[in-house]
């Protein structure tokens, strides 16, 4: 019986020893963990697109098959959703498309993307049928 007890008191101190000597993660090591798990989240670009009440019909469609365009014009577009709001709770405010971008980053977003031609060319096409725009972004949690 002092054989067993001793071993139990024996593996007891060699763990405690062990889990005393291992590292612990500092907030350097954690804030680092975060800044590499934001950097590989998906970078999100969604826009609403609210027309003008006496934009005719097939000039929204162009608007809508021009956004659609851009991600076979730009690269750096990962993924490109798009649909009209459905939505039952009235909660719309007149904004009647939307549209979900994804990008490998912020930094993407910002130098191959905002400032393409191809983007500014759909942003000009917008002035003469679009009320108002709501752009949101985020990083997938």
């Amino acid at each position: 019986m002092k054989r067993t007890t001793l071993a139990v008191v024996a593996i007891a101190a060699l763990s405690t020893a062990l889990f005393m000597q291992a590292p612990s993660a500092t907030a350097q090591d954690k804030t680092a963990a975060k800044s590499t798990a934001a950097a590989a989240a998906p970078y999100k670009h969604i826009v609403l697109l609210k027309f003008k009440d006496d934009a005719a019909e097939d000039k929204v469609k162009a608007v809508v098959e021009a956004f659609k365009a851009l991600k076979t014009k730009l690269p750096a577009i990962q993924s490109l959703e798009w649909g009209p709001n459905i939505s039952p709770e009235k909660h719309s405010q007149g904004f009647t498309h939307c549209f979900t971008l994804s990008f490998a980053s912020k930094e993407v977003l910002e130098k191959q993307y905002l400032h393409e031609p191809a983007h500014k060319d759909f942003g000009a096409m917008l002035g003469p049928v679009l009320d108002k725009v709501l752009v949101v972004d985020y990083l997938v949690q």
